[in-house]
């Protein structure tokens, strides 16, 4: 076997690798399985123009491949030349400009459509290396948000509610793209963009960043988690409750957690309503620290199912099929637990918190999320990074810190 086979062979397997991998079964991020009215709305467009595309592809193919046969210089004499058919090249003009015809009104009009503004509800989204931020405020499907409500990594929507993302960057061009609620928008610095999404029924709708981004690009996801009316109202109410009813118990571990998460974290990171000890407001400065300007606000942290951009889990991996398998009647009661899920009442730690992952996190995430590719570069943006940081605490440090985040429920 020559070099140039084998070349060809192995780009083939590669090939075919890469196309059944997009195709696995029960892919979490597949445009043909649409679960929202826009999501359908493009589906119902692109099957169509699918199967048309194919079917002219397979003809196109087919005409070549007899032409290549049937016509293969065999050292025949050259065929005498003619000139072309009228019919045939008026024909075979007006069947394209007919079949584009027939692909640009129904895309004309599904661009309108996607274009709509209507909703019952609004967040404002910003992207920033490496996560997205939700900023909710207003009424958001019937439920008042009294406060504002700051979080990260997860977008939590009732379902059966049109809900209109304001979306943009703080840094660089990213782009937000959950595929079973609606197609792609650009987050662009300086610029708004909106994009609406509609869930049928409670689950969790997975996306990504499809604008690269930096060097942490493919670790920048992101979900939609759809809710009922009822649980996204307690999803709510969890959010805005009181620092006080979560506050840790004097000299306990979670306490001394909370004296280093102000001495360690707090100045990129914010928790709500969080004060010293001398009753001053604990208000984080990102800007000072953070490329951005921004870091997730970690207030009721254990109520998300991921970190890190979305891209590192905080449930076990039992726990986690358990939710994303879940019926719709169950899956809201489920997510409203966050890790606390399946845990007994008396239990001093969650069963379905994976704290291997969260500790590692600590100990050094961007070894789990690379930041820059020459650490020299840091230089160029006085100090601040692109990313956490290490921040060198030590094994009881990160005990202390995760009391403490376990109280944020």
């Amino acid at each position: 076997m020559t070099f140039l086979t084998r070349r060809r062979l192995a780009g083939s397997a590669v090939a075919a690798a890469t196309v059944l991998a997009g195709c696995a079964k029960d892919a979490p991020q597949d445009t043909f399985k649409p679960k929202g009215s826009n999501a359908r709305t493009i589906d119902d467009l692109q099957r169509p123009l699918f199967y048309v595309a194919g079917a002219v592809g397979l003809i196109v193919f087919a005409a070549i491949g007899y032409s290549i046969l049937r016509y293969k210089d065999r050292g025949q004499d050259m065929p005498k030349q003619t000139h072309g058919k009228t019919w045939l090249e008026v024909l075979l003009t007006v069947i394209p400009a007919l079949i584009l015809v027939g692909v640009g009104i129904p895309t004309v009009a599904a661009v309108f459509e996607l274009a709509d503004q209507k909703s019952e509800c609004v967040v404002n989204v910003t992207g920033q290396q490496w996560w997205w931020e939700y900023d909710y405020s207003g009424t958001c499907g019937g439920v008042e948000i009294t406060e504002p409500i700051v979080t990260s990594g997860e977008l939590v929507i009732p379902t059966n509610t049109s809900v209109l993302l304001r979306i943009t960057s703080r840094d660089v061009i990213h782009s937000y793209w959950i595929p079973a609620l609606n197609g792609k928008r650009d987050a662009v610095p300086g610029r708004l963009q909106t994009l609406r999404l509609e869930a049928d029924e409670p689950g969790i709708y997975v996306g990504q960043c499809t604008e690269f981004c930096g060097l942490s690009h493919a670790r920048m996801r992101q979900a939609a988690v759809a809710l009922n009316p009822a649980d996204f109202q307690a999803w709510v109410d969890n959010q805005l409750e009181a620092y006080a009813d979560n506050a840790p118990e004097a000299d306990t571990l979670a306490a001394k957690g909370e004296s280093t998460f102000i001495a360690s974290c707090s100045r990129c990171h914010q928790v709500n309503e969080l004060v010293k000890k001398d009753g001053t407001p604990v208000l984080a400065e990102p800007d000072l620290w953070v490329v951005s300007g921004a870091a997730p606000n970690l207030t009721n942290l254990m109520t998300r199912t991921a970190i890190g951009g979305w891209t590192f889990d905080l449930l076990t991996e039992d726990c986690r099929e358990q939710l994303w398998n879940a019926s719709p009647e169950e899956f809201g009661s489920l997510y409203l637990q966050g890790v606390w899920m399946n845990t007994d009442a008396d239990a001093d730690k969650p069963v379905c918190f994976d704290e291997a992952t969260l500790r590692d996190w600590l100990r050094d995430a961007p070894a789990m999320k690379p930041n820059y590719s020459d650490p020299a570069k840091l230089d160029s943006t006085g100090g601040r990074t692109r990313g956490m940081p290490n921040l060198h605490l030590n094994e009881t440090q990160i005990d202390e810190l995760i009391a403490y985040l376990l109280e944020r429920k």
